[in-house]
């Protein structure tokens, strides 16, 4: 099954086109994919494992270099001009074990440096995120004593420090107790209606549903589907979204 909707986008914040990744010279993990996502957009990448999620965004994140093709973050070329365009993304990784040995007040003042962050605005957005996320408490503690939900919280409050316009999330509400995980929505509904892209990967198909102005469904480096979800079960009426998903993704 293959479905692919066609937008007009505008204010493109994110741009892909024909963009490859090859491992070992045989395997495909991006495989001649574009899209756009736009100032004011919530976006959800959707996939099973081993799909391409990833490496799409450690692409988009400049970590990796695609093979083929041109990523624009923000109007810089990440090949070209990988500061300007690293300068307005904040990323969540897929993994928060990192900088463990470092206190959460040490590992959210060394982001402030990294993107230079004046005092005054580090350590009010410091206080605002921490709050939201019951992290105050945690700071002058080092990071490997954090719980696992704990980590990726001061990593959230980390990719946020700078306040970028571009937001790449992957999977960011894994290990986040209820009321996190509800606070980072809330956040991503607001950055993007201040005008902002927010592209993010999930397995919860309800967090997509409730959350996202259109959705990606990828398999195998190639996407399938690109639209709303209103579409996606228009075209597949009488169906839960859960078996559209898994009749698109297995076949």
């Amino acid at each position: 099954m293959y479905i692919m909707v066609k937008y007009i986008w505008v204010m493109s914040m994110i741009k892909f086109e024909n963009v490859t990744k090859v491992y070992n010279k045989k395997v495909r993990a991006v495989d001649d994919i574009s899209f756009r996502v736009k100032g004011g957009e919530i976006v959800g990448f959707i996939g099973p494992n081993g799909s391409g999620k990833t490496t799409t965004m450690k692409l988009l994140t400049g970590i990796i270099k695609a093979d083929v093709g041109k990523i624009t973050v923000n109007h810089f070329n990440i090949r070209r001009d990988p500061i300007k365009a690293k300068e307005s993304i904040g990323y969540i990784a897929d993994s928060p074990d990192m900088f463990l040995r470092l206190k959460g007040s040490e590992f959210l003042d060394l982001m402030g440096d990294i993107y230079r962050v004046p005092e005054r605005k580090r350590r009010e957005r410091t206080e605002s995120i921490c709050e939201r996320f019951d992290l105050t408490d945690a700071l002058s503690s080092p990071i490997m004593s954090y719980s696992h939900g704990m980590r990726q919280k001061i990593m959230v409050a980390a990719a946020l420090m700078h306040n970028p316009p571009v937001w790449i999330l992957d999977e960011p509400m894994v290990g986040l107790d209820p009321k996190s995980a509800y606070e980072l929505k809330q956040m991503m509904r607001e950055h993007a209606k201040a005008g902002n892209a927010v592209f993010f990967s999930t397995h919860v198909l309800e967090v997509a549903e409730k959350l996202c102005d259109r959705v990606m469904i990828i398999k195998k480096g190639k996407i399938l589907f690109d639209g709303t979800l209103e579409n996606l079960e228009s075209q597949n009426k009488n169906e839960s979204l859960e078996k559209i998903f898994l009749e698109l993704t297995e076949k």
